[in-house]
């Protein structure tokens, strides 16, 4: 039997399991992407989800500042139509999804600081179990932004580098965005007394 005329066919079949191989590779690398983001929009919303409690246990304070409230509930609404597509995790949309979410953060940390004006507030059981779940929420989404951009990393290393960007044009894969620091987080925040 001549083996010489099945030597290209070997090397067709061999490069076939190959590109196969690194697609699902790749493939595989966009589900974790897709499942962590996931995990970041699940943070958000538990987060969302505990600001009813909260404004609604403030305002059992008459006299608590309502701009502040009405503040929080505006940045929340807007937070949460804010909504990114796994399958469309651009760098711009990242950043608008980013520039909503900071902004329900400004306003919670406002109510947070005028709430220090309040003494009976700060002793009431139902603010302080909402406080610290808030806390736990913002730890939980700085962990899961954390994963989300390690998972983002491997996929885009996975795609970006040679040979495996030959099969990621094949597969129209494209980078995903990071989750970046908010614009003037590199300044420290004044404090006054």
């Amino acid at each position: 039997m001549n083996f010489k005329k099945f030597i290209p066919w070997i090397v067709v079949g061999v490069l076939a399991i190959w590109v196969i191989s690194k697609y699902n590779g790749i493939a595989g690398k966009d589900q974790v992407v897709k499942r962590t983001w996931g995990d970041v929009e699940s943070d958000y919303q538990r987060r969302s989800d505990l600001i009813p409690n909260l404004v609604n246990t403030v305002k059992g304070y008459a006299n608590f500042e309502k701009e502040t409230l009405t503040k929080v509930i505006e940045a929340r609404a807007s937070a949460t139509q804010m909504k990114v597509d796994a399958s469309n995790l651009t760098p711009e949309a990242l950043e608008s999804f980013q520039k909503a979410q900071g902004g329900l953060s400004q306003a919670l940390g406002r109510l947070m600081v005028v709430a220090e004006n309040y003494p009976d507030l700060k002793a009431n059981q139902n603010f302080l179990d909402l406080q610290a779940q808030l806390e736990g929420t913002e730890n939980r989404i700085n962990v899961s932004r954390k994963r989300f951009n390690e998972a983002v990393q491997d996929y885009n290393t996975a795609i970006v580098g040679f040979p495996g960007n030959l099969v990621a044009m094949l597969g129209s894969f494209k980078e995903k965005g990071f989750f970046k620091a908010a614009e003037g987080a590199d300044k420290a925040p004044e404090v006054k007394f």
